[in-house]
């Protein structure tokens, strides 16, 4: 029995360690008028040396907040693993925060609304001081962007409307149209649930496609694309309808259906399809 634990033992020690770490950040906002919280996976070996890093930038749900990828997603888990296999390269993952738990009354959502300009934040002062503090991305090349639900819908539109910062964007179960706010039907109540499907309406990732003349169309194949929604998923159909919009716009998408509904679990095994689609399509 003894021989058997050191053979284990000595097994594991000539196994390859790598450990990532998850840690947290914050920045000041002018244009918010607070500081903003977020998580950010550094890569085994990182500060080592004067390495630059490509960098995902992981987009939250509605009610959740930049926490949501590290303590229920595994980011770090994944990362490591994929990593350590050879599956992704190593990156720098950041997770912003843009929302909480209280949704009525707690702003939540990645586009500009009264009080609340997310997307002017997110492109003037998020991206430069991560990437100038953290030794990555500052390309499109070394860039992307994902998420899920509204996070998978914010991506989506923020590689729509600045195609040249993203290699590649991946959308999980995403919320890409609200054409109907059904919180505002009938409610004089304008509460900050309301402006973020009101945001979410005005922002439509479907109607975009619709309006996007040939230049747009043309910029829009410099990005790689992936929707993946499970098949018992109420968005399911946006992610079809968004599919099948690119295909008529010849805009090259990969688009997956797995079994699965709108939880963590599906989530979780997204993340270990995005983080190499990313790698792919990083310079």
């Amino acid at each position: 029995m003894k021989k058997i634990v050191l053979a284990l033992a000595a097994a594991l020690a000539a196994l390859p360690l790598w450990a990532g770490k998850v840690v947290t950040d914050s920045l000041y906002s002018s244009v918010l008028g607070a500081a903003v919280k977020y998580n950010v996976y550094l890569p085994d070996g990182y500060g080592k040396t004067a390495r630059e890093y490509p960098v995902v930038y992981l987009l939250h749900g509605l009610s959740d907040d930049y926490t949501a990828w590290a303590g229920r997603g595994g980011v770090q888990l994944v990362a490591d693993e994929l990593i350590r296999s050879g599956e992704a390269v190593p990156m720098v993952i950041v997770m912003p925060n843009a929302g909480g738990a209280d949704i009525h009354n707690t702003w939540n959502g990645y586009f500009n609304m009264p009080g609340w300009n997310y997307e002017d934040f997110f492109f003037s002062e998020l991206i430069p001081s991560v990437e100038k503090k953290y030794s990555c991305g500052g390309s499109k090349g070394s860039r992307a962007i994902m998420g899920l639900s509204m996070g998978g819908g914010g991506s989506t539109v923020y590689a729509q409307r600045h195609p040249d910062m993203f290699s590649s964007c991946y959308a999980m179960s995403a919320w890409l149209d609200n054409k109907t706010n059904e919180v505002s039907d009938g409610k004089e109540r304008k509460d900050k649930f309301w402006y973020v499907c009101e945001a979410v309406k005005e922002h439509s990732a479907l109607e975009f496609l619709d309006n996007a003349d040939k230049e747009t169309l043309k910029k829009l194949r410099t990005v790689a694309w992936f929707l993946d929604c499970g098949d018992d998923d109420f968005l399911l159909q946006q992610s079809m309808d968004f599919h099948m919009k690119m295909r008529k716009a010849k805009v090259h998408s990969e688009f997956r259906v797995r079994d699965g509904v709108h939880n963590w679990e599906y989530w979780h095994l997204a993340l270990r399809w995005s983080l190499p689609f990313a790698s792919r399509n990083f310079e």
